[in-house]
This record gives structure tokens, sequence and C-alpha cells, in this order.
């Protein structure tokens, strides 16, 4: 495994030869601070062998690799006491290729437009009354690569199965899937293809500037079949909301991954899912890894985990009682958890696995002004 200054170095380098925007080159600079003496730490020491060493704080950008693991266990916490004692379903829909130059520029008009597109096209088919005739519950997480890097914009939707009616009843889905996969491929495509339309007619798509190039690529896509993936179901158990959290927090790429880096090139390690799922190794130059990881960040403000329906935050409080309630269920106890995040942290020393690390003094953070290009202090 890679160590994580592999990474930041070739940041480094980006940095100083490429012009990016301000967003950009502020979540470069968070990456390469990460866990080193700019953002300050501990001088900690083991008391049983006296092994000592520094350990520095976490940048807590949400597009470091190195420091989602805390934030995903904190986010799984939370949501045990949205946890229903029904199937989960995870449905992921896909943006075609042909979008990902309109993503690139104007991101934030075609992710919030996915989520809305996606929720809706969900919440007519669970209102239907030949299927569920009630109100759906989902959680949605936008992904925006592939194993690769590469730009593959999706959104990851997971479902409790069944439907909240209007008398307060609860009625659970019935069969292997939800709801059909090529009916709602099919009603995807129109509303979000109608959606761009929309959207460049009042001008939102400003940045698109061919001539005819909107009309062309929109009825293209309706011309295509577009993919809606529905995997298999999930029951009731414990690791669920651990299922869920590997999704919401998941990055562009762990350092895990990374297998080397020499002055040229950075392999790493990847799934073809397009040939039997079979495990690769991908070499890129330092410049192209670099370049397909900026790809993922995302507009500053932009919510990439968002709740909708009976589980959108401002009515769960009052609609999963009532659904429990349907159901005969418990709410989940969540006091192990937090009476676990009340008490103060203690960890093992790595060297002797014996002793536990005190705190000998705090490191006061030494920012390095001189990584910053002259003409963008």
């Amino acid at each position: 495994m890679a160590e994580p200054a592999t990474l930041q170095q070739a940041l480094y380098r980006f940095l100083h030869e490429e012009t990016l925007d301000g967003h950009r080159r502020r979540v470069c600079q968070h990456l390469k601070a990460c866990r080193t003496e700019a953002l300050g730490g501990m001088q900690v020491q083991c008391e049983a062998c006296g092994w000592e060493q520094p350990w520095y704080h976490g940048c807590r950008d949400r597009h470091c690799p190195q420091c989602q693991t805390r934030a995903t266990r904190l986010w799984a916490e939370r949501q045990q006491e949205a946890l229903l004692p029904v199937r989960y379903f995870h449905l992921v829909f896909t943006l075609p290729h042909a979008l990902n130059g309109w993503v690139q520029l104007h991101p934030e008009v075609l992710y919030r437009r996915l989520f809305q597109v996606t929720w809706d096209t969900l919440r007519r088919f669970g209102q239907d009354p030949r299927r569920l005739g009630g109100e759906l519950g989902m959680t949605a997480v936008l992904h925006t690569w592939g194993q690769n890097l590469s730009q593959h914009v999706h959104l990851h939707c997971l479902i409790p199965g069944g439907a909240l009616l209007a008398d307060g009843h609860w009625k659970p889905s019935r069969g292997q899937t939800l709801f059909p996969v090529r009916a709602l491929s099919r009603r995807f495509r129109g509303a979000m293809v109608a959606a761009l339309r929309r959207a460049a007619d009042d001008g939102v798509l400003h940045r698109v500037t061919r001539p005819g190039e909107i009309d062309a690529v929109l009825d293209r896509l309706m011309a295509t079949e577009w993919v809606v993936y529905a995997k298999d179901c999930l029951d009731h158990t414990p690791t669920v909301v651990d299922y869920l959290a590997r999704y919401t927090h998941r990055n562009a790429i762990r350092n895990a991954r990374i297998l080397d880096i020499d002055a040229r090139k950075v392999a790493f390690r990847y799934t073809d899912y397009r040939d039997h799922h079979r495990p690769k190794v991908m070499r890129l130059e330092g410049e192209e890894f670099v370049r397909r990881f900026l790809l993922h960040i995302l507009p500053k403000g932009l919510m990439r985990v968002r709740h909708y329906g009976f589980l959108a935050n401002r009515c769960r409080r009052t609609k999963l009682p009532r659904i429990r309630s349907a159901l005969n269920a418990p709410r989940p106890d969540t006091r192990d958890a937090s009476e676990g995040r009340s008490e103060p942290a203690t960890y093992p020393c790595p060297r002797c696995r014996v002793g536990r690390v005190c705190v000998l003094t705090v490191l006061r953070p030494r920012p390095n002004r001189t990584d910053i290009p002259e003409h963008r202090r």
C-alpha cells in the first residue's frame, strides 16, 4: 500500500504546473496538508514500551481518501434510528456518458437534476395504485467515478421495500424487484431529457455554446436505452446500515488501492466489471492520475447524500414511528452507540500492541506558504 504522502506529491506537482479554479485548489491544499505538520497534532508516547511519534490531524475534507473512515462510522450510528425491519432494495440510476462534457461545464445543474428526476421517477412509481399506492422512502448517494477513475455519474438509491399508505398502514413490496427496471429506465430517460430541455430554454446551460448541440445530443439520447440497475435485495439485518455507509462516504480512490508511485506513473488496483469483474492493475502518468481524481471534486455546497419521502429529515420523526407501529416493531436501541461516542478515545500502541498511547504535548500547525505558487497567493 502506498504511503499517504505519495498522493500529496502528485498533487504538489499538479498545483505548480496546472491552472485550477479556486475551489479545486483549496481541496488540493487540504489533501496535501492532511496528516502533516501543516495542520498540527499531538506528540504521543506508549506507556509500556516508550515508543514515541507525532500524530498529525486530518483535513476532514469530504474528498480526502484518508479522512472518511470516522465520518462513515458516525453516519452509520446516526442512521440506526431510521432502520426499519423490512427488505431493502438497491437501485442505480446512471447518466449516459454523452452528458459527461455537460457535467464538467455545469456540474451543479446536472447533479441537482439527477437527484430531482430520480426521486420524481421513483415517487410516481410508488404512488401508482397498481403498484404500491403510497409514499416511498429513499436515501440517494451521488457517485461520479468508475473503478478506473473515469467519469461515470450515477446515483445509488437505497429504498425500504414498501410504502406508507395514507391511512397509516404499511404496504410491503412483492417479488424480487421493487419496480420493473425497463419501465423505470424509460421513465427516467424521458424525465431527464425533458428537465435538460427546460434548463436549456431557461438559459441555465449557457456554457454549452456549439450551435444545435443541445437538441442533437438530447434527440440522440432519447433514441438509446438508459441504464437503471437493480441489485439483489437486502433482508433486514444489523449490517444494512453498514451497507449504506459504504456508499455514502466512498471516494474516487482509497490509498489502499494505490500500489506504487514512481517518478512518472501511478499504479492502482481496479475491478473491470465489463470483463467478468476481474481485478486488474492500471498505470497512469502522474498528471493524468491527478486530472482524473480532480474530475470528481464536487461543487462547493452540493450535498451528495440526500433523503426523500418518509426518510426526509423534516418528516422522519413523525412518519417512522407510524411505520413501526404499523409493523408492530420497536424502535432500534441506539444507546450503546451514543454512549460509546461520549467516552474518551484511547489507542493501543502500534509497536508493542500491549500498552496504550498517551499525549505528551500538542503540536502547533506549521503551514508551508511556499507550497502555494506566487501568482495564487
